[in-house]
């Protein structure tokens, strides 16, 4: 086997940081040869010599929820069942498919092999092993009961993919509708109206206003096709990226609090619900409850139930209950803080959490349940008016035709 160069990353017996490039077998032979140097190994990462299309490729390709899911629970049960961290590793390199999660997953195995811990290996691929994985994994270490812990993480994730799907699904339908009604509009403007504007400008006359601006967008969308094709595209843009700004996305999570027809009741409760699994899971595996809020306030999916929890962790590092910050803070249902006293009374404040997200994610399927059923007959009848108005402008003139013809 030929030498593979590695870059490393490590302190010497002073404490001081050296860095360079070493030639080894495997990551854990590198790591050997460093440590017989007298160093302590910090990093070990094999050198790329150059990028292949499929590697640019697989650096974009997405990780999905479910397949997360499926490396937690076979992690898990593997774990449990005797197996060695290695060699789970291991086997989850060999099977799975995702070219872009197994080559991770390799990454993770290697830094294993050269001393890394688990969570430490998967901290450095943030965008496959988010905070919560990780310091569930940590708190799994650190408790000796790892396996249990990967168990909770594939609920966890379970669950938050189900919340997800059941959103998605619910928007299909209305979302076809949407996009068909756009298209018969499109279709009529560009195709009908100046087969009707031709005929009119044969018989002469005054046009009716709503005829005349019909023919009028006819006419600028077969003129500038190219903008009405590029401003939606530049308006998804400008709204993406003003969205990832701080302000941007703050005010759109205040937004979608305020949406009618219950969305905005729903956005909350979908926030609640995940903000109730993720802290119940984390308390459960034994991270600290600060470290815990401060995770929780990163994963919440809206800034303005996320926010807070940093002004409740103040308050909870001075001693005070999970409750009463929770209320004043104003956000959350009277139920969740009258719930969440009762836990910390009791001593089962995981359970409690774990019970408010169920019924919240119970809350969000009967709500949306309920959206689609309006949302449903509502795009029929938005549909209904928009080609009804487009033929109404066509046919209003017609009224006038044997003026016209005499």
């Amino acid at each position: 086997m030929s030498a593979t160069t590695f870059s490393y990353k490590a302190l010497d017996r002073a404490g001081a940081t050296t860095v360079g490039e070493i030639q080894g077998d495997s990551m854990s032979a590198v790591a050997a040869q460093l440590r017989l140097r007298g160093l302590t190994v910090v990093d070990v990462q094999q050198k790329r010599t150059s990028m292949t299309v499929d590697d640019l490729l697989d650096r974009y390709r997405r990780v999905k929820a479910r397949e997360m899911t499926v490396l937690a629970r076979q992690l898990a049960t593997m774990v449990s069942s005797g197996l060695s961290l290695l060699r789970a590793l291991y086997v989850l390199e060999d099977q799975t498919p995702n070219p872009r999660l197994r080559a991770v997953i390799a990454q993770v195995r290697q830094d294993v092999e050269a001393g890394l811990s688990l969570s430490q290996a998967m901290a450095k691929h943030p965008r496959v092993f988010n905070r919560l994985f990780v310091s569930m994994v940590q708190a799994g270490e650190t408790g000796g009961n790892l396996e249990e812990v990967l168990d909770r993480v594939a609920v966890q994730l379970e669950k938050d993919d189900h919340l997800r799907r059941t959103v998605r699904s619910a928007m299909v339908y209305p979302t076809l509708i949407g996009c068909f009604a756009l298209g018969v509009l499109v279709a009529m403007v560009a195709f009908i109206i100046p087969i009707f504007a031709e005929m009119f400008a044969d018989l002469g006359g005054q046009l009716p206003a709503l005829t005349a601006f019909m023919i009028g967008v006819s006419d600028a969308m077969r003129a500038y096709w190219y903008a009405f094709l590029l401003a939606p595209v530049a308006l998804i843009y400008a709204f993406r990226w003003w969205k990832r700004t701080d302000a941007g996305e703050v005010t759109w999570d205040r937004i979608k609090l305020r949406l009618p027809m219950k969305i905005g009741d729903i956005t909350r409760k979908i926030a609640v619900a995940r903000f109730a699994r993720t802290l119940g899971t984390l308390t459960a595996s034994g991270v600290p409850i600060l470290q815990a809020l401060d995770i929780t306030a990163q994963t919440a999916g809206n800034r303005v139930v996320g926010d807070p929890m940093r002004e409740v962790a103040e308050r909870v590092k001075e001693g005070q209950s999970l409750a009463g910050p929770l209320a004043r803070v104003g956000v959350f249902p009277t139920m969740v803080t009258q719930m969440l006293a009762v836990g910390e009374e009791t001593g089962a404040l995981d359970t409690m959490l774990h019970k408010l997200a169920d019924f919240y994610d119970d809350e969000v399927s009967a709500m949306l349940k309920a959206l689609t059923s309006i949302i449903e007959p509502l795009m029929m009848i938005v549909v209904g008016l928009i080609v009804g108005l487009v033929v109404i402008a066509m046919y209003l003139p017609m009224f006038k035709v044997f003026e016209l013809v005499q």
